[in-house]
């Protein structure tokens, strides 16, 4: 199985991602832990990824779309994987295509969870409500002011991707706003459908 998640800011894709790794045993790939994970381990690419970060230059798509290459290789993702937060670019999305395809496989399907904007800044509101209530530092993007720039830049450049992979038949949408149970009940029946 391997898929896609996407949408935006808020729209609950890391809650689902971490109940289809439970659910389907394959691993969540984040591109922030996968670059983090690869300057760690000193690897060729996250050499270079550490030299530009360290110049607080952001980290091209060709470094990107090496870590991600380089983590499709692992042994934990031979049964699949769930991308999360990449592909964020047509570019990307061309790179995962042309990745994939050297490999002989497939994506098998992209959901995307759509959502509501405003209530999504109510969520976000609420996020860092219950993290602050509970203790728990508050995420520094969990500001109305600062959600609402990240949200504009996703549909700046990621909102194309829809189109992208409606176009290869690939995309399913998901209503983001249902309850998390609900959602994930409707991700299951995608999943299920792709499979077969």
């Amino acid at each position: 199985m391997r898929l896609i998640l996407l949408g935006p800011p808020g729209a609950g894709k890391g809650t689902q991602a971490q109940r289809l790794v439970e659910e389907y045993g394959i691993p969540q790939l984040s591109t922030g832990d996968m670059l983090r994970a690869a300057v760690q381990a000193g690897t060729e690419v996250g050499k270079r990824a550490k030299a530009v970060m360290d110049a607080g230059e952001l980290v091209s798509d060709a470094i990107v779309n090496a870590i991600v290459a380089e983590r499709i290789d692992q042994p934990d993702c031979a049964k699949g994987f769930i991308l999360d937060g990449y592909p964020r670019t047509l570019v990307q999305a061309d790179a995962v295509e042309a990745m994939l395809a050297e490999r002989g496989i497939a994506l098998d399907t992209v959901i995307e969870l759509v959502v509501d904007d405003k209530a999504l800044v109510g969520r976000i509101v609420k996020r860092a409500e219950d993290a602050k209530a509970a203790g728990q530092p508050v995420r520094k993007d969990d500001n109305p002011e600062v959600f609402e720039e990240r949200l504009r830049e996703y549909y700046k450049k990621t909102a194309p991707l829809t189109g992208y992979y409606y176009a290869k038949g690939k995309l399913k949408t998901v209503d983001g706003m249902a309850s998390i149970d609900a959602v994930t009940a409707e991700i299951s029946k995608v999943l299920a459908a792709a499979a077969k």
